[in-house]
């Protein structure tokens, strides 16, 4: 019986706590509307009517400028008709509402199911709070509000959604929405973007168009038809799924859909120069809050080096490859970028889209650490077979020098003792040095990274030399130096980013130094310009990609040559076409620049002590590429023999590299006599401290 009361006691106490909890959720609940309610309708009271939005201009009026003021791009308001909502296809608005926002006819603006599904996939996902919004929020942010990814945004969004629910039908939400959404290529409008990739009116669209259309809203660049045909057909065909699980086709009207057959507008000529506005542009939402008064965007670009570099480029690169090319002034400026061969036949920007192998151009940051670590140029190293767990890595010409400085390693891109001084400093420390001075894509730390088997960005890879050319301070990449309105009113202004010492003076002197003897006397000589030039190339696995990195006279330029589905490409090399297209451009882009020597006279610390280092084993001798990895065939095509940078220059006489570089005495005219392969020994060098 007592059990029984203090059952009955217990279940009576649950149900009143119940019922309490209740009332006050249902409180808390009810003030929560009312202060929703408030807001929504303050914002209804400050949109403008149906007709205002119709008049005004579908996107802010830009004009892009070159460095010396000349107008380069001009983006504005949609050159389409506004097209009203029955006079634009069934299948157009079918497609958009489909993949966009299925329960648009039946939401308040906000789409409660849409966001506590989004909540439990980013839950069970393990990943971060994902975005979803609905038509009339995508409505609401065009019109009112700009791109920031933050709760306040999202937050105004949502009330400006549900005050546009109250104030305009359904159909006057999508009529909007249709002829103001932005989807590439310039175009605002569904009758813009009809005219723009299928070259007549949005009353016609079909409803294979449509599906290339209605995919455009998440990502116009991406999904371009324009810019990447695959891309957007596969977004096409996810278009008709959504569009036939929604029930609003058939699954034989589907059938007969062939997005692929869709006949494209002829895309107009155009210049290289919107490799470097299409990058430099979506960095306005950053720096400015102005969306809606015309503007002029005053850019870092040299028309004149821009040329240069697109001809270099195109003259430069293998047959049925591609090339991309950036050059960063002292200061962070981009002066010149090519992301392609032709922008009108891809405007895929592989300066700073792509991800490559960058190839012995790595060892940058492999010499960066064994430098800090204590190694000087000067250093006796062993050049011989090595074996690092189970990693036996091989020069590219399968032969060694036996004992040389490392000045002479890196001159001639020594594949063993490179994978010696990662195994001496640690891949670790050699990541670290990578993210130091710029590279955010992810780092191996196995042995072979030594080689450069991690993908960078040709930006980050010519910023990183960029930072080494200013003695060691980071060098920030910028596009936009100043915007004002029409007027000349200065709304925003570039300023310096801030510089951090990322390595000492004497370690960024001591590398180029390095990079120096490399275009002196080793793999780069094909950069020479007849002023200093220090570089450095790189080279991947089967002839894949080419690099060329280098700097003179203030201005630091990055090439790479390859194929965009990284097949071979015969004689490719990094010191071939790359190093030769790096001159040919930058004979012209320092020409007015007066001639600048490096300052490698550099005072090292003082060691602590000098220890054995012994270094290297026994291998068997094959013939591999500048990675080390054995060459399946001839790895050159039909020029038949080894390409230039996979050739051991004869020359490898300490002496003759002195004078090559002016240290001590003019140069002879005769050459030295040939090394020789001692073969695999060990020597003494000092410890690094």
């Amino acid at each position: 019986m007592a059990k029984a009361g203090k059952s009955a006691a217990e279940g009576s106490r649950f149900k009143r706590w119940t019922v309490a909890s209740l009332k006050i959720g249902t409180v808390v609940a009810l003030l929560g509307l009312m202060v929703v309610g408030i807001f929504v309708a303050i914002a209804r009271g400050e949109i403008e009517s149906f007709e205002d939005l119709k008049s005004s201009p579908n996107g802010q009026m830009i004009r892009v400028r070159a460095a010396d003021g000349t107008v380069i791009q001009t983006l504005g308001p949609s050159f389409g008709r506004w097209i009203p909502i029955d006079e634009i296809p069934h299948e157009m608005k079918d497609a958009m509402v489909a993949v966009e926002d299925r329960r648009f006819n039946y939401h308040p603006g906000i789409d409660p199911y849409g966001l506590a599904r989004a909540v439990f996939v980013s839950l069970t996902d393990g990943g971060g709070l994902r975005a979803t919004s609905t038509i009339t929020q995508q409505l609401a942010r065009n019109v009112y509000l700009n791109n920031n990814r933050d709760i306040g945004r999202k937050l105004r969004e949502m009330i400006l959604a549900m005050a546009m629910e109250t104030k305009f039908s359904k159909q006057q939400i999508l009529e909007l929405y249709l002829n103001k959404v932005y989807f590439g290529g310039g175009a605002y409008g569904v009758d813009a973007a009809s005219r723009r990739f299928f070259d007549h009116g949005a009353e016609d669209i079909s409803l294979a168009e449509a599906t290339i259309i209605a995919g455009l809203v998440k990502a116009p660049s991406r999904y371009s038809p324009t810019a990447d045909a695959t891309a957007a057909i596969g977004r096409a065909g996810v278009v008709l799924e959504v569009m036939q699980d929604a029930g609003m086709i058939t699954p034989e009207e589907a059938a007969s859909v062939h997005p692929a057959k869709v006949q494209l507008a002829a895309e107009p000529k155009q210049d290289s120069v919107r490799y470097f506005t299409d990058w430099a542009l979506p960095q306005l939402d950053n720096l400015i809050d102005e969306t809606e008064k015309p503007i002029d965007v005053w850019t870092t670009l040299d028309l004149g080096m821009q040329r240069t570099a697109t001809n270099a480029i195109r003259a430069g690169v293998p047959r049925g490859a591609q090339g991309a090319l950036v050059t960063i002034d002292r200061d962070g400026a981009v002066r010149a970028m090519v992301g392609g061969t032709d922008y009108a036949t891809s405007n895929y920007n592989r300066a700073v889209t792509a991800l490559r192998q960058p190839g012995s151009a790595w060892k940058l940051f492999v010499y960066l650490a064994a430098l800090e670590a204590g190694f000087r140029p000067e250093d006796k190293v062993v050049d011989e077979a090595v074996t690092i767990g189970g990693w036996s890595p091989r020069n590219s010409s399968g032969t060694y020098s036996g004992e040389i400085t490392l000045r002479t390693a890196f001159a001639y891109s020594k594949n063993t003792v490179a994978a010696k001084i990662g195994e001496e400093v640690g891949t670790s420390s050699i990541a670290s040095m990578a993210r130091r001075f710029g590279i955010t894509t992810p780092i191996s730390t196995t042995p072979a990274m030594v080689l450069g088997s991690s993908e960078a960005r040709v930006i980050d890879m010519t910023r990183a030399f960029a930072s080494v050319a200013a003695r060691g301070r980071s060098v920030t990449p910028y596009a936009i130096s100043k915007v004002t309105t029409i007027d000349g009113n200065v709304i925003y202004q570039h300023k310096p980013a801030r510089q951090v010492q990322l390595v000492e003076d004497y370690v960024a002197g001591a590398m180029t130094d390095l990079m120096q003897s490399a275009v002196a006397t080793g793999t780069g000589r094909a950069a020479s310009i007849g002023r200093p030039v220090a570089g450095k190339t790189g080279t991947t696995s089967s002839n894949k990609d080419g690099w060329f990195l280098g700097f003179s006279s203030g201005l630091t330029t990055g090439v790479w040559m390859g194929r965009d589905d990284a097949r071979a490409v015969g004689n490719l090399q990094g010191g071939t076409a790359p190093a030769a297209a790096w001159a040919s451009y930058m004979r012209a882009a320092v020409a007015r620049r007066p001639v600048e020597n490096f300052d490698t006279d550099v005072t090292f610390p003082e060691r602590l002590e000098d220890e054995e280092m012994m270094l290297g084993e026994d291998g068997e001798e094959i013939l591999v590429d500048e990675n080390g990895m054995p060459i399946e065939g001839d790895p050159v095509g039909d020029a038949g023999g080894i390409p230039q940078e996979m050739t051991e220059p004869e020359p490898l006489d300490e002496a003759w590299i002195d004078q090559a570089l002016g240290r001590s005495g003019e140069a002879d005219d005769q050459p030295p006599p040939s090394p020789r392969n001692t073969g695999p020994k060990t020597v003494t060098a000092p410890q690094p401290k």
